[in-house]
């Protein structure tokens, strides 16, 4: 999955980046109101960590392309940039899960956040692993599936253990070779191309393999079958949807330039 993080504590930041990558997730990270506004405004992301304490931030805050976004040059005392940020996004109809990651515990805080549109809020410090059970269930939600476990053609998936099995029998697959899978399961079906699913590999500043996805589906149909991963030539690869369920269309995103290797 491709997780925003907008958090201007440079060392939860790292922290968090680091740990959720290693669960397998493209992970973009900005640290200011002004930036988090202008990216979510031009990219498309499956989920977003948000945190309220924000600096507005200014005209020097990085946007799309790095790593991290700097401070700008505004004021650095944290504020209500945040929920300003969620009420933004929600203003333009813009339905991305959002989880708020905050210190601020008060009913108050907690009630104005969800009010303005959060799917969840968690207050921090917190378990890494209770904010991968939140986010598991907020996408659940977000994709209307009531069962934890992806399953489809006999290929289970289990998000939460990260377990995937044919037919019964376990199946070992790398982390973006799972993330690759994951995604396709996630929606039976709808199409994706590659730079979609490119998206849901690489964060910001991360190098991109020309064949990276050719090469990951080729290892997933070798373990799974040969025909379970198919694709449209030109347009993307998919998970067949079930008998009698209509043809695959391509997923809800923003113009994509077409796959060269499909």
């Amino acid at each position: 999955m491709r997780l925003l993080l907008v958090e201007d504590d440079r060392m939860i930041g790292e922290s968090l980046r680091a740990a959720l990558r290693l669960e397998g997730h493209a992970v973009d990270w900005v640290r200011d109101a002004t930036a988090a506004r202008a990216v979510l405004a031009s990219e498309r992301f499956d989920l977003v960590l948000l945190d309220l304490g924000l600096p507005e931030g200014g005209p020097r805050a990085s946007g799309a392309g790095s790593s991290v976004a700097e401070p700008g040059s505004g004021t650095e005392a944290p504020g209500s940039e945040g929920l300003a940020v969620l009420r933004s996004v929600r203003a333009r109809n813009d339905a991305t899960p959002v989880i708020v990651i905050t210190a601020r515990d008060a009913l108050g805080h907690r009630v104005a956040g969800l009010d303005a549109g959060a799917d969840d809020y968690l207050v921090k410090p917190f378990e890494f692993e209770e904010l991968n059970a939140r986010i598991r269930a907020v996408l659940r939600r977000h994709t209307g599936r009531a069962q934890p476990l992806l399953a489809h053609g006999g290929v289970t998936l289990d998000p939460a253990t990260r377990q995937v099995a044919k037919d019964g029998q376990p199946v070992q697959l790398s982390a973006r070779e799972f993330a690759v899978l994951e995604a396709l399961l996630t929606r039976p079906g709808a199409l994706l191309s590659r730079a979609q699913l490119e998206d849901r590999l690489y964060g910001w500043g991360e190098e991109i393999e020309s064949n990276a996805v050719s090469v990951y589906i080729h290892q997933l149909r070798r373990k799974l079958g040969p025909d379970f991963i198919q694709n449209v030539r030109g347009v993307g690869y998919f998970v067949g949807a079930a008998r009698g369920e209509a043809a695959p269309t391509p997923a809800s995103a923003p113009p994509l330039p077409p796959a060269t290797d499909a």
